[in-house]
């Protein structure tokens, strides 16, 4: 049986995966160890929360933009957001990735101003696809 990842953070306060996808690229890259805490403060703008979509399907997008009590989200790597997303949708919080055995923080100044610079990066992505 497949346990949830809502009762892997309620046991053990913290959930480690290994990344696949490219959503969240290049914050994030293939096979980079992901663990993912329960939240314990209020999510703002820039965190990467793990939330479940209505759907059922799990995802790990960054919050773009708070809107009447709930977040807009969008990947690193994508250009299309996502509306709508709340408290309740959420599974727990990035706090740390793992890459070639070293920790990296994600709630550090370095990274935020990264995440400033996002929209730019859309727009590159958008340019791409209509030279495509």
């Amino acid at each position: 049986m497949t346990r949830k990842f809502e009762d892997v953070i309620a046991e053990q306060g913290k959930l480690v995966y290994t990344h696949v996808g490219d959503s969240m690229y290049p914050t994030i890259r293939k096979n980079d160890l992901l663990v993912i805490e329960a939240v314990s403060r209020p999510l703002k703008q820039y965190d990467i929360p793990l939330y479940r979509r209505d759907s059922g399907q799990v995802v790990l997008h960054r919050i773009i933009s708070t809107r009447g009590g709930g977040w807009t989200m969008c990947g690193d790597n994508r250009r299309y957001k996502e509306y709508g997303i709340s408290e309740k949708n959420v599974i727990g919080v990035l706090t740390t990735i793992v890459r070639g055995g070293r920790e990296i923080a994600v709630d550090t100044p370095r990274r935020r101003l990264a995440a400033r610079l996002l929209p730019l990066r859309r727009v590159m992505l958008l340019v791409r696809d209509q030279l495509r």
